[in-house]
């Protein structure tokens, strides 16, 4: 299948290729993974001996995620093996033992033909202890390398691995010594490409964020969870929403203790959610994950009315398509703030012009979660600057 890619996503690649190692600064739905599968297969095509190539991945979802994109782009002559890394049950050949890992990685190598390892940051020091040598590695949403568990491993790659590339919308800075951050360019590079979001919403590429703050009824007329989700689905007239819970308890609590779920289907939605604490839920009954994902990209490609809540497994990297509106019923970070805003200015049907953004404020409740989010709408959406997470101490 050949690749087209869009001007700024181009401009990464050309980026990718005049230095070994960089920041890759793209918003949330401006295509980041493409710029890593185009890149890996040029490398493939240009360089006829076997690479190792490594992709790492906040969590295995998306680790899987990134797999199944990178394969719908390769072809058989680019002679790719493909292994994970980490403690999820995949398809492919999977494992966290470094010798299995360096036998793998280098049988490939021996034969002329590539390895892709797919990976989390939580066994990237697993890879590491393969002793393998590596050509190109890429770390997806990256400003979770900071992490003082996950830092030793990608100082590492960085210093050993050919080349090395850091892709995120929300690059995490530290002002301390004590503390690891993206602006350690020893480590991280210089930033290669930073594309504002207001260039992608001017080119049509995503859509902008529409904020809406929602004042609630406060003290003793102060309504429910359920009562304030439902008052603000009524009135804000969304098929496809994302409820951004304050805990698994609170959605445990919506679906077990009130009426919420019965009240959402008087209304025409479906409704599901996931945490890893209770797994999968469709309309109350119990899934596989793969069924989850599956039946979500179903019916946000259709025109199926459903509600999804989770806690923080969507907020970052999950490709969830035809998504309205995120409703925020806790505070987050910068960081968690836009990656929640990525899931719903993605394009959709034709009536979709604006990702809708709302704020149920109560008391003093979703006050902080109110600025916190317009601060982020208005460096990233208006300033075209990238919600940068500084570490202070």
């Amino acid at each position: 299948m050949t690749i087209t890619l869009r001007p700024h996503q181009r401009k990464a690649v050309n980026a990718m290729w005049q230095n070994d190692k960089g920041q890759v600064i793209i918003p949330t739905g401006g295509g980041k993974t493409i710029c890593m599968i185009d890149d890996a297969i040029t490398n493939m095509e240009v360089r006829h001996h076997g690479q190792t190539f490594v992709v790492v991945a906040p969590r295995i979802l998306l680790a899987e995620q990134l797999c199944k994109e990178f394969l719908e782009l390769l072809s058989p002559g680019h002679n790719a093996h493909v292994m994970h890394v980490h403690s999820g049950d995949v398809e492919f050949f999977h494992t966290t033992n470094p010798e299995q890992i360096h036998l793998f990685a280098n049988t490939a190598r021996t034969a002329g033909e590539n390895c892709i390892i797919f990976t989390t940051y939580h066994s990237l020091h697993k890879v590491q202890a393969a002793d393998i040598e590596v050509n190109t590695i890429y770390f997806d949403e990256a400003h979770n390398s900071v992490q003082r568990n996950f830092f030793p491993a990608t100082e590492h790659f960085s210093a050993d691995a050919d080349r090395c590339y850091f892709f995120t919308a929300t690059p995490k800075h530290s002002v301390t010594i004590f503390k690891p951050g993206m602006n350690d360019t020893a480590v991280y590079g210089n930033v290669i490409c930073n594309v504002p979001a207001t260039q992608l919403v001017e080119e049509g590429y995503i859509l902008p964020p529409k904020v809406v703050v929602k004042t609630l009824p406060q003290g003793d007329f102060k309504l429910s969870d359920s009562e304030n989700l439902l008052q603000t689905l009524d009135e804000q007239s969304v098929n496809k929403v994302l409820v951004a819970a304050r805990s698994t308890k609170q959605i445990v609590r919506l679906v077990g203790e009130s009426d919420f779920c019965m009240q959402l289907q008087e209304r025409g939605y479906n409704w599901m959610y996931i945490t890893s604490k209770t797994g999968a839920i469709i309309n109350g009954k119990k899934v596989s994950r793969e069924q989850f994902f599956k039946t979500l990209n179903q019916w946000g490609e259709d025109d199926t009315r459903f509600v999804i809540m989770h806690h923080s497994i969507l907020s970052e990297g999950i490709n969830v398509k035809g998504l309205e509106a995120v409703l925020f019923m806790r505070n987050m970070d910068y960081i968690g703030i836009s990656q929640s805003i990525g899931r719903v200015i993605r394009l959709g049907k034709r009536h979709k012009t604006f990702g809708l953004v709302c704020i149920p404020v109560y008391d003093k409740v979703g006050i902080g979660t109110a600025r916190s989010v317009q601060a982020v709408v208005d460096t990233v959406f208006e300033q075209g600057e990238p919600a940068i997470s500084v570490v202070r101490r």
